[in-house]
């Protein structure tokens, strides 16, 4: 047996008033076509195809930039769903059952797909209906079942008042028989006050349909504007943080909390108001993250503190403090039991176990040894306008504030630079390095008199 997975992806979504195609609107800062694809990855197809149309470059890229082995079709023009399900005719031809999921219905789940197939065969149907049941079904086509058994699909303007009542509705989402679907989509006739094409005209023309009411509600959910793109964001919000509450994640507060749906955090881990966490971010047991930071691409361990922190496709291992006001820049590895404080920034660095970094200090380029120390105020000045240099600092090294180390430069083991120093050679093991201008004192200096006076 052989499946596909056709996610229609084509439409403009005019009322987003937005510069790119409607799928790539976000949802906890992940495009709603990344949501459906992933839950199509997740079930398993042997085929997935999204089929494009307006501004294509843009959904076409963000497919690239995912990698795997999901095609794209295009649709010239936005003629229907039925229009656009034809569009991927070769994937139909190939399969033997036929999934199409709405690229703008982000909620949909592996889990309801794998279900819904599991009752058309069970059933023996031609074609499934994905459906749910929803407290206000306003605005959605009902399911209408005689006897238990789907009957039809009922746009909510064709109702009676009876069928308003119904709360069983359509999600958009289906299962054919491939070979049936093939069949069907040349005799979709366009005779209705859109002159479109729509798929859902195939259940009638295949018959033998079932529908499969689906425990999850919100995949019927999706946005046509902004405020329905913003209720979007707040579902997908709590339902992502109720979820790592029951896996024991402590939130003192839920304001301004936003966790993307990929995060995995360990238990007893809090995070703290004003925190965003994105990406596939892991984090370990034990942390305290928050307040007022941001990470994304992280894998952070456990027992860590991060306080006002901004970090960014970075590793930090256990028992590690960090903050407030600190940065951590792509490429970045923090050791176990380091230390880092107030506006600090470090770029593309490893720093060794138990290191601290007090304040006011920028490292670029280097790898850092275990049990150093970092007086305020120092630089690796790793850049020359033109190349990019490393530092390398020993292990136990001390180096002093407001040192200026001049890359490609090396410090010892143990060594020690004075305040002040600009050090631009090798420093050796077990040394000292004093690297400032002369001193000169000049008395009774007239400004300061005139400042006096001032």
């Amino acid at each position: 047996m052989k499946t596909g997975c056709i996610i229609l992806a084509g439409g403009a979504g005019k009322r987003m008033k937005s510069e790119k195609p409607k799928v790539l609107c976000e949802v906890l800062k992940k495009p709603m076509l990344g949501w459906v694809l992933d839950a199509a990855e997740n079930f398993g197809f042997d085929r997935i195809a999204v089929v494009t149309g307006y501004k294509r470059e843009q959904t076409e890229e963000y497919i690239r930039s995912r990698g795997g082995n999901t095609e794209v079709f295009f649709q010239p023009e936005q003629k229907g769903t039925g229009d656009a399900v034809s569009c991927a005719m070769e994937l139909i031809k190939d399969t033997d059952y036929v999934c199409v999921l709405n690229g703008d219905a982000p909620f949909i789940d592996a889990e309801t797909i794998g279900s819904a197939l599991s009752c058309m065969k069970t059933s023996r149907a031609n074609v499934t209906v994905i459906s749910a049941e929803l407290s206000d079904p306003t605005g959605y086509g009902r399911v209408i079942r005689e006897n238990g058994n789907f009957k039809a699909i009922r746009e909510q303007k064709d109702c009676s008042p009876e069928e308003e009542k119904i709360c069983e509705v359509n999600s958009g989402a289906y299962w054919f028989l491939s070979d049936l679907l093939a069949e069907a989509l040349p005799k979709l006739r366009s005779d209705n006050a859109a002159g479109e094409y729509y798929l859902t005209d195939c259940v009638e023309l295949i018959g033998n349909a079932a529908a499969y009411p689906s425990e999850n509600p919100d995949i019927v959910l999706g946005a046509n504007s902004r405020r329905a793109l913003y209720e979007l964001n707040e579902t997908a919000r709590k339902n992502v943080l109720y979820r790592l509450m029951d896996e024991g994640v402590g939130f003192i507060s839920l304001d301004g909390i936003i966790i993307a749906p990929d995060v995995k955090i360990g238990t007893d881990t809090t995070i703290l108001p004003n925190t965003v966490i994105l990406g596939k971010t892991v984090i370990g047991a034990g942390c305290e993250i928050g307040a007022n930071s941001h990470i994304e691409n992280c894998t952070i361990g456990n027992n860590v503190v991060l306080n006002n922190v901004q970090a960014y496709s970075s590793v930090v291992e256990d028992n590690v403090k960090i903050g407030p006001f600190a940065q951590l820049r792509p490429g970045t590895t923090i050791r176990k039991g380091v230390k880092i404080g107030d506006f600090v920034e470090i770029k593309n660095s490893d720093i060794g176990e138990n290191t601290a970094v007090a304040h006011l200090t920028y490292l670029g380029d280097s790898n850092v040894g275990r049990g150093v120390n970092f007086g305020c105020g120092c630089v690796t000045a790793n850049y020359d306008g033109i190349n990019k240099y490393r530092t390398e600092i020993g292990d136990h090294a001390f180096i002093g504030c407001n040192t200026n180390l001049i890359a490609p430069v090396k410090v010892g083991e143990n060594a020690t630079t004075a305040a002040g120093s600009t050090i631009t050679k090798e420093v050796p093991a077990n040394s000292l390095a004093v690297e400032r201008g002369q001193v000169r004192v000049i008395e009774n200096w007239g400004k300061n008199a005139l400042r006096k006076k001032k």
